[in-house]
């Protein structure tokens, strides 16, 4: 092992200043070390022991998500990492192995006071560095954050997507299947002999009952029983097959046994089988189209959530907004994983509420993570429930969301704002969710409080109506 010089260390750009003899004290003072490739470095939740100035070799943080192995970064020759002057960092955030044999000059952390009391350069760049370390873990962070909360939206939005999408398939398939039908019951149809007046009756009738939106709802036992009746009746008459088809759609049509009776009377002995075959084609078809309609505006209001959700068709200004409708948004992005978490959800909106002016794609980032936090909290409480509520409070527009779970410690209670701080299982939060929370507030000028006992915590975010 060579000994390190000061020319050694002079040669990393960010010591080129600082004084030989403040290099030369760190050197005397320090452990030089050699690690082998494939080393374990240091384990995440490790006491930061030392300073590092990597002489050769190259190091790799890393952290395990849900088992998964997430790089955060590389240490090369000329960078400098572990316990630096000021910092309060106690513990690795990340584990750390040795790609190839790395050389490094470890300053114990005992000698800290020492290096700050009486080497200002050295003491200076050390601070110099520790303040780009946070900019760019923090960056990467957020960015982690941020991928986590998309993470989670992409995938709650595409099952919602795809049960719709899965609805317009399947009734497209089955209503291609059905037209092909359509000749042959047509057929069967002209063959019937019907005057001008008889076929005025039996078409209103149709007509009526196509057209009819305000169909009265049934119980499944009324449905059951209605279906039964004309069922019956239908076994009753010459040559019908597929009764219960029929009956099926001819009850989700509002038509009763009168009715039938009436067109029978309109029809001549013997051939009310073509007519009813058509009749329930033209229901059939009705349905099909009905339900990929409701199918294909399901899936337009999701895009429409997403679309206001991010804001896309705004920039970066103020603009005066409902607060309800980003709180629905969220809702909607959200669904999936409440829905998943069986959690029931209680609205208190006011209804007079004022516009708010806020950068709205900002305010979302709020109600995602509190209402996001809220459900994670409701994991494992019986009959879950979270509350919305909105109301006014003077020149303030206030938004509660209240969950009756476990509740928040007191000794957590007071870092839950802090950058970094999580409770969540490693791979599942990053902490940063609550601080992007506190400065979105802050930046709208607003407040944000939380209480919370053992089976009610509330957050109460409150924004200035003309911030």
């Amino acid at each position: 092992m060579n000994e390190v010089t000061v020319e050694d260390l002079k040669s990393i750009e960010i010591l080129k200043e600082v004084p030989d003899c403040q290099l030369q004290w760190y050197i005397d003072e320090s452990e030089h070390r050699i690690f082998k490739e494939g080393d374990v470095f240091a384990k995440a939740n490790d006491p930061v022991l030392y300073t590092h100035i990597i002489l050769r070799g190259r190091i790799e943080l890393y952290r395990l998500q849900n088992n998964n192995k997430s790089k955060i970064a590389d240490l090369v020759a000329g960078n400098i990492t572990g316990i630096l002057p000021f910092s309060r960092a106690k513990v690795m955030p990340a584990s750390a192995v040795c790609l190839e044999e790395t050389e490094l000059l470890s300053l114990p952390r005992e000698k800290m006071r020492e290096l700050i009391q009486t080497h200002y350069e050295l003491t200076q760049v050390l601070v110099h560095v520790m303040a780009s370390r946070i900019r760019e873990f923090t960056e990467l962070e957020q960015q982690n954050e941020k991928m986590m909360a998309l993470g989670k939206l992409s995938a709650g939005l595409a099952h919602e997507l795809n049960n719709p999408a899965a609805a317009i398939v399947r009734g497209s398939v089955s209503l291609e299947k059905h037209l092909q039908c359509l000749p042959d019951a047509f057929k069967q149809l002209i063959s019937i002999r019907l005057d001008t007046e008889d076929i005025n009756k039996v078409n209103d009738k149709i007509h009526k009952a196509l057209d009819n939106k305000a169909r009265p709802v049934l119980t499944m036992m009324e449905r059951a029983d209605k279906e039964d009746e004309i069922t019956e009746w239908l076994d009753d008459q010459p040559g019908i097959k597929n009764v219960y088809d029929m009956a099926e759609n001819f009850v989700e049509f509002g038509l009763s046994i009168e009715d039938l009776e009436e067109i029978k009377s309109h029809i001549p002995d013997g051939k009310l089988s073509p007519l009813l075959i058509w009749i329930n084609n033209s229901f059939t078809t009705e349905r099909m189209v009905s339900e990929i309609g409701i199918a294909s505006k399901r899936i337009s209001d999701l895009v429409n959530s997403v679309k206001t959700f991010t804001h896309m068709d705004g920039g970066g200004d103020k603009v005066f907004a409902d607060i309800r409708t980003g709180i629905k948004n969220t809702m909607t992005m959200l669904n999936y994983k409440i829905k998943k978490a069986n959690v029931t959800v209680t609205e208190d909106f006011d209804d007079n509420l004022p516009p708010v002016k806020a950068m709205i794609g900002e305010l979302n980032q709020v109600w995602t993570n509190i209402i996001d936090n809220a459900t994670d909290a409701l994991e494992n409480t019986e009959n879950p429930q979270l509350i919305l509520k909105t109301r006014q409070d003077r020149e303030f527009v206030c938004v509660s969301v209240i969950d009756n779970g476990p509740g928040i410690p007191d000794d957590v209670k007071s870092k839950i704002f802090d950058p970094f701080f999580t409770t969540k299982k490693i791979g599942q939060g990053t902490g940063l969710g609550l601080d992007v929370v506190s400065r979105i507030v802050k930046q709208h000028k607003g407040t944000i409080s939380v209480t919370s006992e053992p089976g009610r915590t509330e957050f109460i975010v409150c924004f200035p109506i003309n911030a």
